[in-house]
């Protein structure tokens, strides 16, 4: 197969969109659109990868840089059109031999198969392979104009159309294939006596076919070649992504009574058998084996639930939370960085954060897992069978031994044996009639207030 290498444009800087993060950095399905772009890329095979920066974004160039390493990002500084944008990539690919992939750095909907098609018209004979599409709304769009023979012959950008050039469906996706050592001898013919003064890499049509090469277009689906200049257009690709997950997840065996309510993130794993009930959010890195139950209201990221867990309602899982088989989470209780044993239960209002709960231990309602002193994290451990009364406190670091019963309303700050009872309250007092003589005597107080 010939090497591939790809060019990912994300200079731009995406004023519409009207926020302070880099366009390429925000995110759909909890994935940045420039990571999601670089993963489809990769998928695609290409390699090595580059994107286009601005001195505006350094954000953008760190991203680039802790994905593929410091040789991936390269400079277009002053920003002169997207032609010159891959040319910032001509020197870094100056002896790479293979095909070159130019490619939006804002396109959160493309998949592999998408470039593939780019890939096999190259491999059929075309001197560049072109994305085109036809949108729903074709106004904003530079149209592809083809040949009796089905070959492109030139792209029109909408400010140059005319109305019969207007009525043609098909335009452009801003995405290209073409041999390295063509596409950049393209690219340095190209011109900018346009009215921006800018360097359209959609030119390098015009250069192709002026060698008589040829230039052939795929019709890409809408989606591919979506990209994301406003909130707006973000939240729609986020809408597509979500449902197209649903669908998936559905097919797939995971039982969701409201799938219109959930929401998932990119790397959402749910296994075969799982129940996912409405309102439910997946962030980023959480796996759901057979047979769990996700009940509604929670919200879980960086977490594991093993197969026949129950999680919720409104419960909160967060990174490092392993959840084990059998094991109940119940409702307004949340799971920090804690393995959660076998069978073990934590039914109602806790919260656990850094250790461990045994197989089979019962945390009682209003238990706190004290792990914070202000300036560093401890863990409390507490082994399997251990019952821990409601409205308990443990006061990291501490250990609890297996079958160890806790007192209800204990402040417990010292390691507990294995089958002992810990219990740490001060002495009760009662003083009779004392209720009613302050209800009396507050009572005249408010009376004489309000004179």
């Amino acid at each position: 197969m010939t090497a591939r290498a790809a060019v990912i444009m994300a200079a731009g800087q995406g004023t519409r969109m009207k926020s302070p993060i880099p366009k390429v950095l925000h995110k759909v399905g909890g994935r940045s659109l420039l990571d999601r772009v670089i993963d489809t890329v990769q998928a695609a095979g290409c390699d090595p990868i580059h994107v286009v920066v601005g001195n505006h974004s350094p954000e953008v160039r760190a991203r680039a840089v802790e994905r593929l390493g410091e040789g991936a990002p390269v400079l277009q500084d002053p920003p002169l059109g997207t032609g010159h944008a891959v040319l910032a990539a001509r020197d870094v690919l100056a002896d790479f031999e293979g095909d070159v992939l130019v490619v939006n750095g804002d396109c959160p909907l493309l998949s592999p198969q998408d470039l593939e098609y780019l890939f096999t018209l190259r491999a059929k004979g075309a001197a560049l392979a072109i994305m085109g599409f036809e949108p729903h709304d074709p106004l904003l769009y530079g149209r592809v104009l083809r040949g009796a023979d089905g070959h492109v012959i030139r792209i029109v950008e909408p400010s140059q159309a005319t109305e019969e050039i207007r009525s043609v469906k098909l335009c452009n996706g801003g995405m290209y294939v073409a041999h390295a050592r063509d596409l950049f001898r393209w690219l340095g013919r190209v011109k900018n006596d346009n009215p921006k003064g800018e360097y359209f890499i959609t030119d390098i049509v015009s250069e192709a076919t002026h060698e008589e090469a040829v230039v052939r277009a795929n019709i890409a689906p809408e989606s591919a070649v979506m990209g994301a200049d406003t909130q707006a257009q973000l939240a729609q690709a986020e809408a597509i992504f979500q449902r197209r997950r649903r669908e998936q997840f559905l097919a797939h065996g995971v039982a969701m009574p409201a799938p219109e309510t959930v929401h998932f993130s990119w790397d959402t794993d749910l296994a075969p058998g799982a129940t996912v009930e409405p309102y439910v959010v997946f962030a980023p890195g959480v796996r759901v084996e057979t047979g769990a139950v996700i009940r509604a209201f929670s919200h879980l990221e960086g977490a594991i639930v093993r197969a026949g867990a129950l999680v919720g309602p409104y419960a909160r899982l967060r990174p490092g939370a392993d959840i084990g088989e059998e094991a109940h989470i119940g409702n307004f209780v949340e799971v920090k960085k804690v393995t959660v044993g076998k069978g073990a239960k934590a039914n109602h209002l806790s919260y656990l954060g850094d250790g461990s709960v045994g197989a089979g231990a019962n945390i009682g309602a209003g238990t706190i897992f004290c792990n914070y002193d202000g300036f560093f994290k401890y863990d409390t451990h507490v082994g399997a069978g251990a019952f821990v009364g409601s409205n308990s406190a443990l006061v990291a670091p501490i250990s609890v031994g297996e079958g160890a019963y806790i007192g209800s309303g204990s402040v417990i700050t010292k390691d507990v044996a294995a089958d002992a009872l810990a219990l740490e309250r001060g002495t009760q007092i009662e003083k009779a009639g004392w209720a009613a003589r302050f209800r009396q005597v507050m009572a005249a107080r408010k009376k004489a207030a309000a004179k």
